[in-house]
């Protein structure tokens, strides 16, 4: 299964509803990057995706973008696809 890395915080409900979905789609870990945490961990975000919103997500090297992003990879038909890799 594919490597995921998901930028969030605590209190973020698209984070939260990002994770549910993804573990009803069987991934086991999720690597979460807690930026309301760490600033340098926001920053980081924000140079590496261009966005400043939670939650961002990549699975492997591919960045996803926020919770609307992944669920219309889902409706696409596409996020399997990418978690089987």
């Amino acid at each position: 299964m594919a490597s995921i890395t998901m930028y969030s915080t605590a209190v973020c409900p698209f984070c939260i509803s990002a994770e549910r979905l993804l573990l009803s789609k069987g991934v086991a870990q999720i690597d979460k990057v807690r930026v309301d945490l760490d600033p340098d961990r926001r920053t980081e975000m924000m140079t590496r995706t261009g966005r400043r919103t939670v939650p961002q997500i990549y699975i492997d090297d591919y960045h996803v973008g926020g919770f609307d992003d992944l669920v219309a990879l889902n409706r696409a038909g596409k996020l399997d696809p990418l978690l089987a890799q």
